[in-house]
């Protein structure tokens, strides 16, 4: 990048708010799994109108800029392509308000999901959505990307909750969309276009957020099963009882074997599926919930199934899910980390599909994650060898297209990015992917803002 150039930025933002080091750049190349190219500048805006300014002049010069959040994404959605500016929002990180009476709060994109989660419960209020990230993902980038988590199955998304943003456009206009209201109406929806849009339509500098009241009280089961398939029924058994319960996380057997292995809870040897239930709100319903639960669980043969309402119990019973993740990487030391969606009814026809697989690539292949809504994480553990990455090549294309044919969808949490993008056509046809296009063109005429995400190259 010109040297006058990067001194006009740093006239707008000042010098404490660039770096220009190969260090510092390289740490802006990355995000949770994806490697990109260089970026030539990383910036700190504190404004919407820093971020405006600096969009003017990357339509001016001609440069890519890229929004980020912590970078904890796994699809390549905040990393560059080919160089430009990455806008890190982790200065602007202020709540701006909690609006107790309305229920609702601002907050800068910067926020991290944890830390207004527990703000807003101070307050008696509740905001769900939770991805596994939440203790240091930003909202922004919750934003972007749509997170989901373990609450979706009750309580909805990212997007289910955003009710205004403050947007800089990609061509510099500062734009409010949306209401501080329950309900409107007015005009096209606009910002349920920018949810999830992966930072390609604009730059979300102030977002107002929907809260519910905080649930009373909480009870937690962990129900273990011999057979994955009985676990994946049970899910389906419970929904079909108009039981909505907060939470209904899964893992298989090899992501039980593998939290065991990192942190052992004691499980049975012969365990082969695993799930985690929570119900919530006031206390005679929960224990209500609670006992029908269990008995479902019973009478679809699970080994045992704990439950409790002591939060440190229950923290201890998440123990299995929490460590899962990270203690895949025992297996091999490189993750290709997929999330897919197929109809409840389906889960056993997936879990079945994913067992084949691993044996015909002969790579481990686990899966865990939201079962109450179908959202499975697939996680293919492989050497850093190019047999394997091949390996890893072949078994998402056949993942993402069993998925398709299960009537599911290739991500539910992650987005697109640049790992997805290849697939993209596995799913939506060419008219949509032309109509889309056209959007990002109208926004985005000199494709100056995260350029090369979502749309096959």
């Amino acid at each position: 990048m010109d040297n006058g150039i990067i001194e006009e930025i740093t006239k707008i933002v000042g010098k404490e708010n660039v770096l220009a080091s190969v260090e510092d750049r390289k740490c802006y190349s990355y995000d949770g799994r994806v490697d990109g190219g260089m970026p030539d500048l990383i910036v700190f805006p504190s404004s919407a109108e820093d971020v405006s300014r600096i969009l003017v002049l990357a339509n001016k010069y001609r440069f890519p800029v890229i929004p980020r959040g912590q970078g904890s994404g796994l699809t390549g959605g905040s990393v560059p392509v080919v160089g430009g500016v990455v806008l890190t929002f982790t200065k602007m990180n202020r709540i701006l308000e909690i609006d107790a009476e309305n229920l609702i709060t601002v907050v800068e994109p910067g926020v991290i999901t944890f830390i207004l989660q527990e703000e807003v419960a101070k307050k008696g209020l509740f905001y769900p959505p939770d991805p596994s990230s939440y203790k240091y993902s930003s909202i922004g980038g919750n934003i972007a990307e749509c997170a989901g988590g373990p609450n979706s199955l009750k309580y909805g998304v990212t997007r289910d909750y955003v009710l205004g943003l403050e947007v800089v456009l990609p061509t510099g206009e500062i734009m409010n969309v949306g209401v501080r209201t329950m309900k409107g109406v007015v005009g096209y929806d606009l910002t349920r276009l920018f949810v999830g849009s992966e930072g390609t339509l604009g730059v979300v500098t102030k977002i107002i957020l929907k809260l519910i009241p905080l649930p009373e009280t909480r009870a937690t089961m962990l129900a273990l099963f011999r057979e994955v398939e009985e676990a994946a029924k049970t899910v389906s058994a419970i929904v079909a009882a108009r039981i909505v319960p907060s939470t209904i996380e899964f893992l298989d057997r090899a992501s039980i074997k593998c939290s065991e292995q990192a942190s052992p809870m004691g499980l049975p040897e012969e365990v082969g599926g695993l799930l985690i239930i929570e119900v919530d709100g006031d206390p005679a319903s929960v224990v209500a919930q609670a006992e029908k639960i269990k008995k479902i669980v019973l009478e679809h043969n699970a080994i045992r199934c704990d439950l409790t309402q002591d939060p440190k119990e229950a923290d201890r019973l998440w123990q299995a899910r929490r460590t899962v993740s990270q203690a895949t990487y025992n297996l091999n030391p490189v993750k290709v980390a997929e999330d897919v969606v197929v109809p409840r009814s389906e889960i056993p026809a997936l879990i079945r599909a994913l067992e084949e697989m691993g044996k015909k690539y002969g790579i481990p292949i686990l899966s865990f994650g939201h079962a109450g809504d179908g959202n499975f994480h697939v996680s293919m553990m492989i050497r850093d060898t190019k047999e394997d990455r091949e390996k890893a090549e072949e078994a998402v294309k056949e993942l993402f297209s069993k998925t398709i044919s299960l009537g599911g969808t290739l991500s539910g949490e992650h987005g697109i990015g640049l790992s997805k993008a290849p697939y993209l056509g596995m799913e939506l046809s060419g008219q949509a992917m032309l109509t889309m296009k056209k959007i990002k063109q109208l926004f985005d005429p000199n494709n100056i803002l995260n350029p090369n995400k979502i749309f096959p190259a």
